[in-house]
């Protein structure tokens, strides 16, 4: 007669253990498709310790690192199509690089310049601060992909923390109504800053609360890249068909919330030293060498390939002339309201019209 929690049993997908050992015989994915999601996760990687370091010099503002979270990334955008559309947070940089977003960019957005946050044919939407919005955005999406029968479906990023705020629900709401074509990726990688995931819900898991709006919910390893492209694939085709998905990608954020909080005040040792022996290059890694096709000579080759290639991006950004205030005015809206242009008047230092 009750509902309760002990009644679920949710598995949790995964497909390479952590010492890269292949746990089902079916993983569709080829040598070179491999090696493309290993060379997008090295990239974010290398990306990710720059800009932190970066950030400590006082080059760029404040950061959001993904490290420990590559492959809950590049496997769920390396899935996705050309006509999909990604809709992220401010963590998802390895996504927005495997979509096909310049770097200089990324760096850019860092810097508080305007540019940053341009698409640039990629189908990525500019960057959301607001906790939760971009699900109410990536909703709006899909419904007008639904409306024009257009062939594409929006993909969601959120953290775990994420899944507290209203937005969430209604988005997951809206979606099950609707069935839309929408995948919603939530990064569950055990804090919201300083607030551990047994204190962020009661729930056993993220993905039982697909449940509760009458989609599909799975929960996947975050850390096995091979299983969160094989889920999103699938996942991709449900949307398609009108069958919303959530899926729950169990990871860990290895640094800091951003680079203004510090995780040894709130977070033990063990825990990290736990996280770090199921690091997600490590294992795709161990799984390529024990192939036969990786080695140390050809992963130092990478590294050293795209250390230069973050160079070359971080030396484009700062050639670039630094926004103005009276830019924003100019993307706001397609056609300015008389209260924008007398806004930008006056930012212009002149009188009112």
């Amino acid at each position: 007669m009750w509902i309760e929690q002990n009644q679920l049993d949710i598995k949790t997908i995964k497909y390479i253990d952590e010492k890269g050992k292949a746990l089902q015989t079916d993983i569709s994915l080829s040598e070179q498709q491999l090696l493309e999601m290993y060379k997008g996760m090295v990239k974010a990687r290398v990306f990710d310790v720059r800009a932190m370091k970066l950030q400590r010099q006082g080059r760029i503002g404040t950061y959001a690192p993904l490290q420990g979270q590559e492959a809950a990334q590049i496997g769920s955008a390396y899935a996705t199509g050309e006509k999909d559309w990604i809709y992220p947070s401010y963590r998802e940089i390895g996504v927005s690089i495997m979509k096909g977003m310049p770097m200089e960019r990324l760096f850019m957005y860092t810097m508080g310049h305007l540019e940053g946050l341009a698409q640039h044919a990629a189908n990525v939407f500019p960057v959301q601060i607001i906790i939760g919005a971009q699900y109410l955005h990536a909703v709006g999406g899909a419904w007008a992909s639904q409306y024009q029968k257009e062939d594409s479906v929006a993909v969601a990023y959120i953290g775990d923390g994420g899944t507290s705020e209203g937005d969430f629900h209604e988005a997951l709401n809206f979606a099950g109504v609707y069935k839309l074509p929408i995948v919603f990726v939530v990064q569950n990688n055990q804090w919201a800053i300083s607030v551990p995931f047994e204190k962020q819900t009661a729930s056993k898991t993220i993905a039982q609360k697909a449940l509760a709006y009458g989609i599909t919910g799975v929960r996947v390893d975050g850390n096995d890249v091979v299983a969160m492209y094989m889920t999103m694939k699938q996942a991709i085709e449900k949307a398609k068909a009108g069958e919303p998905v959530l899926i729950e990608a169990v990871t860990f954020r290895q640094g800091p919330h951003t680079t203004a909080d510090d995780p040894t005040k709130y977070r033990l040792p063990d825990e990290e030293s736990e996280w770090g022996e199921k690091d997600p290059l490590v294992r795709i890694k161990k799984y390529l060498t024990e192939s036969g096709s990786w080695n140390e000579e050809k992963d130092q080759q990478l590294f050293d390939e795209m250390a230069e290639l973050v160079t070359q991006a971080f030396t484009k950004a700062q050639s670039e002339e630094p926004s103005q205030l009276t830019d924003v005015f100019e993307h706001i809206y397609k056609e300015k309201t008389p209260q924008l242009v007398e806004q930008q008047v006056q930012a212009e230092g002149e009188k009112r019209p």
